[in-house]
């Protein structure tokens, strides 16, 4: 190395030294250049350009930008890489019918022209794109990376031609997200007509480019693997990456000559996806930064004028004048906008306006969106300019296991068509086999703020010891003596309705529905059956109004949020067992909220309540209560202490406290209680807020798995002395 050039300068008082720093790609590694910029930052040397590969281009254009070392320290710890890397969206970015459909599925695969295929990467590299152009947007009008803070350029693979290119011209979140598009785990980035991906492929460490920009002095920061023994070669990924490695290694020995003071970080003992341990290797690349102190106070001797720099300030909220999309041919202007949630000229936070860009990804219909902030004449007022990719993938084959003590096992197969009969349209299939074999069909015209049409239709059945009540009217003669009855329950159910969202999280449904259920049971055998009991066998037509507001952070370990979900139904007619029918209405809600104690524990509160008011002959819509599920059917709802559908009238109340304490990550002790009462007339007396006549408790333990949930609950009630186990994995279908 050419540290004789640092002595060199001191002879020549009057010019300073061009001081370039050159970052390598190392994944999570890169975090060690955090750790050096602290320190560069400290003695306050001045860095006249930075080049970069990789994530040393993400961490050395947001340094040129004008973040200083500890800003982008604390800039990193706030991300979860986990979530940034694999794109994952909010729930509050999805539609409530993604919402319904997504959260249930362990593997999704392209499936068009009946061809299981694989995904050309892991990763469509949104969220990475998204969050540097938010941070990059104080230099969004720079289009020469000569004139940023700091002058920058970073090093991208041609993927169709192998070609190294040097980015030094264009749009800085677009050129930096290209250079990280590491093969596999992010998809390939399209720049003008280039395919780019990361440049590390053929140029980890630019230092040749660097010196020829003119620099007197280089400081390299090498935080590249090195090859591995033997020994640590355990696995077909591991041999790929030594293989991967053997060039940029080797081409790693003649570069670091070329730097004046180059450093390398002990950080053999973390890999290229340990973000979860960013603390640490920061603090690894402050101490190699360290053992240069003296090469580096070195240089400092040659700046007499260093100037601080001034922090850098995030844009917190904008004005959306006009929107501009390129690219959608089969998707409408009207279903994106619906989707990016811009409704006119209104100021809104950025985090609302990053929440729209991530509702339209989140559908899954576009592989990239590339967008510009073209600032106007008007202070915080911005053009919005897009190009959008639209996916060639159309169809999606799902899967899913789960067993609960109530549907017992089940193998979910799911068969999805996007754009099946219009543009904005989605059609999905469950079919599940299993102890109870039963199947799920949705179709719904997605128009986002404007009148949407779904379709969904139902079958679902079970069979389990219940409350006979449940079966029978109050004044039946076979309810004497009789505690339970092994019911066999199948519910068979169409719906046709319309849906708007207002208020971004609120939707409405108005909609007619078909319903037929049937109730038998082999308890009770009549002379004129041959094996079986037929308490109901229905078909019931009705009206229904659904208003729905959803803006929990996870479905199933929620830690903030609101939940409500109202339903009422008018039953107009019915045919088939159910002779002596009059009309009669059931309505109910049920509200949730979440809210965190602290990093570990969470409190979550729900109330539900419901009521008939009209024909009291048909009891099989009543209301029942007891034993733990999530994708109860019709009036049946969960209760701690009590086994299924124990507990029944035609109205109820129920209140439940969870605490969710997470021991570690994905670990979860709950705490729970709740409290209810359920009978006929509940309302009408007037007594309904009185002390409770049941009540349960749970004590559990959840482990979050790549399955879904795997959950084990006892539950004790001290109304009965009964007390039950409550086991289940996998998602809920």
């Amino acid at each position: 190395m050419a540290l004789c050039s640092l002595e060199a300068q001191d002879t020549i008082g009057h010019t300073e030294p061009k001081v370039g720093l050159v970052l390598s790609g190392g994944g999570a590694k890169g975090f060690a250049h955090i750790g050096v910029l602290k320190v560069i930052d400290s003695l306050e040397i001045k860095i006249d350009y930075v080049a970069g590969t990789s994530m040393g281009a993400i961490i050395g254009s947001l340094y040129a930008s004008g973040y200083s070392g500890k800003q982008l320290e604390a800039i990193f710890r706030e991300q979860d890489f986990n979530v940034l890397i694999n794109d994952e969206f909010s729930r509050a970015s999805k539609s409530f019918y993604e919402r319904e459909n997504t959260q249930k599925y362990v593997v999704n695969l392209p499936f068009d022209n009946f061809k299981i295929s694989l995904p050309s990467a892991l990763s469509r590299g949104q969220n990475v794109y998204n969050l540097l152009y938010y941070l990059m947007l104080p230099v969004n009008d720079v289009r020469d990376f000569s004139q940023l803070p700091i002058p920058f350029f970073c090093m991208a693979t041609n993927i169709e031609t192998g070609e190294s290119l040097l980015m030094d011209k264009g749009r800085l979140a677009e050129a930096v997200t290209a250079s990280g598009a590491l093969p596999s785990l992010f998809q390939p980035v399209a720049i003008d007509d280039a395919i780019l991906i990361d440049g590390g492929v053929t140029n980890n460490f630019p230092v040749e480019e660097l010196r020829a920009k003119g620099m007197d002095i280089i400081i390299g920061v090498d935080v590249q693997d090195a090859l591995k023994d033997r020994e640590s070669l355990k696995s077909a990924p591991d041999i790929l990456m030594q293989i991967n490695n053997f060039r940029t290694i080797n081409a790693m020995k003649d570069k670091a000559e070329l730097t004046d003071i180059y450093i390398k970080p002990d950080i053999s003992d973390y890999s290229v996806i340990s973000f979860d341990e960013g603390k640490d290797i920061i603090e690894h690349g402050e101490i190699a930064a360290r053992t240069q102190l003296s090469e580096l106070e070195a240089v400092k001797v040659n700046q007499p004028n260093y100037e601080g720099r001034a922090e850098v300030k995030l844009l917190d909220s904008l004005k959306v004048r006009h929107v501009k999309i390129d690219g959608n041919e089969r998707y409408t202007r009207a279903f994106m906008i619906g989707k990016l949630k811009l409704k006119g000229d209104e100021k809104i936070s950025y985090s609302d306006f990053k929440q729209g860009v991530n509702s339209l990804i989140a559908t899954n219909n576009f592989d990239a969106f590339r967008y510009y902030l073209e600032p106007t004449d008007k202070e915080a007022e911005f053009d919005l300019i897009g190009n959008i990719k639209e996916s060639e993938t159309s169809t999606f084959l799902r899967l899913g296991i789960h067993y609960d003590r109530l549907y017992k096992s089940a193998l979910l197969a799911n068969l999805t068509k996007k754009k099946l009969l219009f543009s904005n349209d989605i059609a999905s299939l469950d079919v599940i086999l299993g102890d109870n074999p039963r199947y799920n069909f949705n179709y719904f015209i997605d128009k986002g703020f404007y009148i949407s049409l779904g379709i969904k239709s139902r079958f679902n059945k079970f069979n389990k010891n219940v409350n006979p009540r449940l079966a029978l009217e109050e004044d039946s003669p076979l309810l004497i003596g009789l505690n339970k009855i092994d019911a066999k329950i199948s519910d068979f159910t169409n719906q046709v309705y319309l849906q708007t969202i207002f208020r971004k999280d609120f939707s409405l449904r108005l909609g007619f529905e078909h319903k037929r259920l049937k109730v038998t049971s082999e308890t009770i055998i009549e002379e004129d059956e041959e094996n079986r009991t037929v308490f109901e066998n229905t078909d019931y037509f009705s009206v229904f109004g659904n208003l729905k507001f959803d803006n929990y952070d996870n479905f199933y370990f929620p830690k903030s949020g609101f939940y409500f979900n109202g339903t009422f139904h008018l039953y107009l007619d019915a045919s088939g067992f159910n002779t002596d029918f009059l009309n009669f209405s059931i309505a109910k809600a049920d509200i949730g909220h979440a809210v965190s104690v602290n990093d570990k524990l969470v409190l979550k509160t729900e109330a539900s309540g419901g009521f008939r008011i009209g024909d009291e002959n048909t009891s099989a819509l009543g209301f029942a209560l007891g034993g733990y599920g999530v994708n109860f059917i019709n009036n049946f709802y969960s209760f701690y202490g009590y086994d299924y559908l124990a507990l029944t009238g035609d109205s109820f109340l129920k209140a439940t406290f969870t605490l969710d304490y997470e021991v570690y990550k994905k670990h979860h002790i709950l705490l729970a209680a709740n409290f209810a009462n359920i009978e006929d007339g509940l309302f009408e007396s007037g007594e309904f807020f009185t002390t409770s006549n049941y009540n349960g408790y749970a004590l559990g333990y959840s482990l979050e798995t790549f399955l879904g949930p795997l959950e084990g609950k006892y539950t004790y009630s001290p109304d009965t002395g009964n007390s039950y186990w409550f086991l289940n994995l996998g998602f809920w279908f």
